[in-house]
C-alpha cells in the first residue's frame, strides 16, 4: 500500500502527545505503541485519530520501535518521538521526498531545546537523524537506548528542521538524566563493558570539555554552560552506574 505511516512510542507523554500527533496529522496513518501510561496519553492519542497499541513489556527503545514498525502498513514510514514536532516547512519537504522517491531514506536536521531555548552549538545542531524511510528498506537497531535506523539503500538529506523539546525545564532534565544513565549503563554492562570511579570522573570531565569548548557550547551563553554540565553529569553517572553493576556482579560470585 502506498502512502506514509507515522510511528510513535510512548509512556506518560500526556504533556507532549497531542502536539506531536497534530504535527504529523498529514500522514496516512498514525500508530502509537504505548508502554503502560498511567496518565491521559492513550486517550489523547486516540482522540487525535491514532491507532493505539498497548505493549506492557519494555524490551528497549530499538525493539519497541521495531514493534511499532511491524504495525505500519504504508510504503513509507516517518518515525517521531513524542517530544518532537514536524514544522509546516518540513511537512512540505517530507511530502515531496515521498512523492519523488529518489532515495530509500532521508535524514533530517534536528533542532533541540534546553530549558526553553533552541541550542545552536554544543554539538546539538545540526543533529541529523534518519527518520523517513521505505518500510521495506529500514529497521531500527536493537540498542536499548540511542537506537538508530539501519537502512538498506541510499539516504538523502532534508533541509528543514525537526523540532525537539528535549528538556523544557530542569526537572525534566534531571529525570531523564537518571533514566538514560541507568539504561545506558545496563546496555554497556550487557555488552561486557566495565568501568571504575576514576574512569567515570575522567569521562565526565571530557564530556564537559568536548561540549563546552570543542563543540563551541560557550557560544550558546549561560545555557550552553548549563547544558555542558548536564551532559557531563549524565556521562559521569552512566559510567558510575556501570561500575556499580560490575561490583554487584563480582559480589554475587563470592
Amino acid at each position: 500500500m502506498t502512502g506514509l505511516s507515522s510511528i510513535v512510542i510512548t509512556r506518560n507523554e500526556e504533556a507532549n502527545i497531542a502536539g506531536c500527533l497534530a504535527s504529523v496529522a498529514f500522514c496516512d496513518e498514525i500508530i502509537v505503541v504505548d508502554n503502560g501510561s498511567t496518565d491521559r496519553t492513550v486517550q489523547l492519542a486516540e482522540a487525535a485519530g491514532a491507532r493505539v497499541i498497548i505493549a506492557n513489556d519494555w524490551p528497549g527503545f530499538g525493539a519497541q520501535k521495531n514493534y511499532a514498525l511491524s504495525h505500519a502498513t504504508m510504503s513509507w514510514v516517518l518515525s517521531i518521538d513524542a517530544d518532537e514536532r514536524v514544522t509546516p516547512q518540513l511537512r512540505e519537504e517530507i511530502e515531496r521526498a515521498v512523492d519523488e522517491a529518489r532515495f530509500d531514506a532521508w535524514d533530517i536536521p534536528r533542532r533541540s531545546s534546553f530549558c526553553g531555548r533552541y541550542m545552536q552549538y554544543s554539538g546539538w545542531y545540526p543533529d541529523r537523524v534518519t527518520r523517513l524511510f521505505r518500510r521495506d528498506r529500514g529497521r531500527f537497531s536493537d540498542d536499548r537506548v540511542h537506537e538508530r535506523v539501519v537502512v538498506e539503500g541510499t539516504v538523502g538529506h532534508l533541509r528543514n528542521d525537526l523540532l525537539h523539546t528535549t528538556y523544557p525545564d530542569l526537572e525534566t532534565m534531571l529525570g531523564k538524566l537518571d533514566r538514560y544513565s541507568t539504561a545506558s549503563a545496563q546496555a554497556m554492562f550487557d555488552r561486557g563493558e566495565r568501568s571504575s570511579v576514576l574512569g567515570a570522573i575522567v569521562r565526565g570531565k571530557w564530556a564537559f570539555i568536548r561540549t563546552y569548548l570543542l563543540r563551541l557550547g560557550f557560544l550558546d551563553g549561560a545555557l550552553g554552560f548549563a547544558l555542558a554540565v548536564s551532559i557531563a553529569e549524565t556521562t559521569y553517572y552512566k559510567y558510575l552506574k556501570l561500575w556499580l553493576l560490575g561490583r554487584r556482579k563480582d559480589a554475587a560470585r563470592v
